[in-house]
């Protein structure tokens, strides 16, 4: 990287709640914001909003009538990017890009769109404006009334770090010196789950203290399950006066597929981006990795055999938010980074409660987060302590 990247406001709206001290303290409960919902007869678990941010959520959709029929993706980020700027100091200058991205993009509403299609064979009139691709980022661009650049992609569930990829381009390109990105996810519907459940990677053992086991190696069956959620972060050039953590290394790549949802045994795309993120950086100068680890076996394994083949004997303390939070799709990765930024602030790590460490960082100087999606394609985000001298 040209200079460092100061990473000024994040802010986030997710089964943890939404002020950053309680979803700190909250990280540090070993308990897990699992709830089980009835699936076709089945108990299924999923990780969704508390009943509280249920009714911000709710209080905004009636804020204004443009409001109303929009996805809860939507909502989830015009909410989350309106705390960021705030924490970030942006308020009065709305001269900055925006990247907000989404694996499944406003699944709700589509959804329900379709469903009165099948039944009636007629489409209301917003359900085009409303399910569009661009739909979250343009309505965070709306709400915000920024000036600068507008950008929307999919790009699985590496999609929010790929926004902070995009937004570092953008800023080191010179074209603009602040970005807006992130990335959000409503995915709690019947047909999302059901595609989620005929790829055999959906938890079954809801009886289990953890029924997701994200970093558990010996693990025999796939313990994913999905939570939805948002969370956008505060991107400026070089390192500003209150930056909460500067990213030092970006990495990225992508590997041949040998099916849809493939993964080699020891990511391959996972070991480039890292090696990329890693630059000039020794492996041994890094504390801790925030895993993908969605929780299932190959997946959670092959990350893991790809960490140890780039740090070797110098493998970094090993975290995940998967077994709390569950996997968010495309906000997942910008949720991590949100994870990583707070260790960094309260320079504490935060474990899996049921993975065995023989030793933890003490002092957190760098912190690399990891996402990957179908397709193979890997992101790694290098951040590092502020120099406040």
């Amino acid at each position: 990287m040209q200079e460092p990247i100061s990473i000024t406001g994040i802010s986030s709206i997710s089964p943890l709640g939404v002020s950053q001290e309680e979803i700190w303290e909250r990280y540090k409960n070993p308990s897990h914001c699992i709830s089980v919902m009835d699936f076709d007869g089945q108990q299924t678990p999923i990780a969704e909003l508390s009943i509280e941010t249920k009714e911000i959520i709710s209080a905004l959709r009636k804020e204004s009538d443009h409001f109303k029929p929009l996805d809860n993706s939507v909502l989830f980020g015009i909410y989350a990017a309106r705390q960021a700027i705030k924490n970030a100091n942006w308020s009065q200058d709305r001269n900055f890009g925006i990247n907000i991205g989404s694996s499944r993009g406003a699944t709700g509403i589509f959804e329900k769109y379709y469903k009165e299609f099948l039944d009636t064979g007629k489409s209301s009139t917003l359900s085009s404006p409303t399910t569009t691709l661009g739909n979250i980022s343009s309505w965070i661009a709306h709400d915000l009334q920024t000036t600068g650049p507008e950008i929307s992609h999919s790009i699985t569930c590496s999609t929010a770090l790929h926004a902070v990829l995009n937004g570092v381009a953008w800023i080191q390109s010179g074209l603009t010196d602040r970005f807006l990105v992130g990335g959000s996810e409503a995915p709690l519907t019947p047909f999302t789950i059901a595609q989620i459940k005929a790829l055999k990677i959906y938890a079954l053992e809801i009886d289990q203290v953890y029924p997701c086991q994200a970093m558990n190696w010996d693990k025999k069956r796939n313990s994913m399950y999905l939570g939805e959620g948002a969370a956008m972060a505060c991107l400026e050039k070089g390192q500003v006066e209150n930056a909460l953590a500067l990213i030092c290394g970006i990495g990225y790549a992508t590997e041949p597929l040998k099916h849809n949802i493939s993964i080699s045994t020891k990511a391959d795309c996972f070991q480039k981006s890292m090696k990329m993120a890693l630059g000039k950086f020794s492996p041994n100068e890094v504390d801790v990795v925030v895993m993908h680890a969605p929780g299932t076996v190959k997946g959670d394994m092959a990350e893991y055999n790809a960490i140890k083949t780039v740090f070797k004997d110098s493998v970094p303390a090993l975290t995940t938010n998967k077994w709390k939070i569950g996997h968010t799709f495309g906000a997942s990765g910008i949720l991590s980074l949100e994870l990583a930024a707070l260790m960094i602030k309260h320079q504490e790590f935060i474990p899996v409660p049921f993975v065995d460490y023989t030793n933890t960082p003490k002092k957190l100087n760098k912190i690399m987060v990891n996402a990957v999606g179908f397709g193979g394609n890997a992101v790694s985000i290098l951040l590092e302590i502020p120099n406040r001298n």
